[in-house]
């Protein structure tokens, strides 16, 4: 496994070189890559934690960590990103690992949910995620909302 440098900060705690890294990576994975012309910045950014990994200065894995109530009752994880040279390392499970554990150290140990592209379904699966709606398109992508419940 390689080394990565892992960044948690609040927005206001971002430089404006992170802040411009972050929301580039964000577009050319959600935008261009998906082709989702979706609004990508929403306002919600400014209430929220971001997760990311750097290996040689280079962003390769990035979350967004939402407080519950902004987007959902419960605290969500969302804008998962791994760059396309970073998949299938194995870095997508430590990036949610890291993104779970964070959540409940910030808003405590509650139930997390997410809104999930639904051909990613069995990931957020082994991850202990549940779907919990019916599949509906989200700007042109099939999606699933799950939840990760702290009861056993």
């Amino acid at each position: 496994m390689m080394d990565y440098q892992w960044n948690l900060k609040k927005f206001d705690e971002l430089t404006n070189i992170e802040l411009y890294r972050i929301l580039k990576l964000r577009t050319e994975v959600f935008v261009l890559e998906q082709e989702c012309l979706y609004p990508e910045l929403d306002d919600k950014d400014y209430a929220c934690l971001h997760l990311w990994a750097q290996q040689q200065g280079e962003i390769v894995a990035y979350t967004r960590l939402v407080p519950p109530g902004l987007s959902y009752p419960e605290p969500s994880i969302g804008r998962v990103i791994v760059v396309k040279e970073a998949r299938g390392t194995g870095i997508s499970q430590l990036l949610m690992y890291k993104s779970i554990e964070t959540i409940f150290a910030q808003f405590g140990p509650n139930d997390i949910q997410i809104g999930a592209q639904f051909h990613l379904k069995s990931f957020y699966e082994k991850l202990g995620f549940a779907q919990k709606s019916e599949p509906y398109p989200d700007y042109g992508i099939l999606h699933i909302d799950m939840i990760k419940s702290t009861l056993k």
